[in-house]
């Protein structure tokens, strides 16, 4: 982890989605929504948990592609970072009979 944490509020303001995960596991902890049986709430908790998990681990890997492609770019002249591609193609042509 990181040496330097900073302010827990701070660093959650980069990252919305983490602090809107973090506000549901909070309101289901603290009953909100008409939660009364713990099923329920087990069953809430680890879906909050399963798209957390799913957004962080999407976010740490665009920030990796994206450390790996300037590092790249720095080491060799050429290689560029993945984009989306523009061209449709080649439209087909029309076979003679």
């Amino acid at each position: 982890m990181s040496e330097n944490r900073g302010d827990f509020a701070e660093r959650l303001k980069k990252y919305p989605y983490l602090k809107s995960r973090v506000e549901a596991v909070l309101d289901i902890v603290e009953s909100k929504g008409g939660i009364d049986r713990a099923d329920e709430a087990e069953e809430l908790l680890i879906e909050e948990m399963r798209h957390l998990g799913k957004e962080a681990l999407l976010d740490w890997a665009v920030g990796k592609e994206k450390e790996k492609a300037v590092e790249l770019n720095e080491k060799e002249e050429g290689i560029y970072a993945h984009s989306k591609k523009n061209s449709g193609g080649t439209p087909p042509t029309v076979k003679s009979v």
